[in-house]
């Protein structure tokens, strides 16, 4: 046998030997996580960036423990059955295609290892610099100075959302089409700050500062 197909079979050899690895040392959960995510493409696309046209913010990167408490409120309708809801009605019966809480789990599991990247803008007409004074004085407390969330504060990753959603949210807190919900804890939590945005040039400030806010170090290394 010639020295050239002696040196092909070793790498194909080599080759073939650490896919084995990769497959036998992936995480079973995350495999799963990433055959149940699917369905999510249709929506959110296969990076998890989202597609305003579906109503589907961006979601790759969210911390896990975000992920998979909002998909249990999706599923037991604490969130999505409020009728001016329209992109939580559109999500309730996606979520409840996950017949069980490892199914939950899996798929909250995928969604937070993907790479959180930042969407470009769709708002216009915000003040940063007025919008940063908002922030600090009532959002940093729960979502942290760089945006990176505080989970014993119940506060989620924002520093790398859809705008537009953001938007949105804020406006659902606001009217109570988000967060008044008995069982929604949490949006109980938020639905008074959003209030203290009086107009919705306060909301575009607010989000024009999280719109400079990134993804930490710590945040793109998960």
């Amino acid at each position: 046998m010639t020295t050239t197909k002696l040196v092909t079979l070793a790498v194909v050899s080599i080759f073939a030997t650490g896919m084995a690895a990769g497959v036998a040392g992936a995480d079973p959960q995350l495999e799963r996580g990433r055959k149940l995510y699917g369905l999510c493409t249709q929506c959110h696309g296969e990076q998890g960036l989202g597609d305003q046209r579906f109503l589907a913010p961006a979601i790759a990167g969210l911390e896990l423990w975000y992920v998979q408490r909002e998909l249990e409120y999706f599923r037991s309708g604490v969130r999505g059955t409020h009728f001016d809801d329209i992109a939580g009605m559109r999500m309730r019966p996606m979520a409840l295609t996950l017949r069980s809480q490892e199914d939950v789990a899996a798929v909250a599991a995928y969604v937070a290892s993907m790479p959180p990247t930042k969407p470009p803008s769709t708002l216009s007409g915000g003040n940063a610099a007025k919008g940063q004074v908002f922030y600090d004085q009532v959002c940093k407390t729960c979502h942290g100075p760089d945006g990176a969330g505080i989970q014993a504060q119940n506060g989620p990753d924002i520093n790398h959302g859809s705008d537009w959603y953001q938007k949105k949210q804020i406006e659902n807190f606001k009217a109570g089409v988000r967060g008044a919900n008995p069982k929604d804890v949490t949006g109980m939590l938020m639905r008074p700050m959003a209030m203290t945005l009086v107009d919705e040039q306060a909301i575009l400030d607010v989000i024009a500062y999280i719109n400079t806010l990134s993804p930490t170090a710590a945040q793109q290394a998960k």
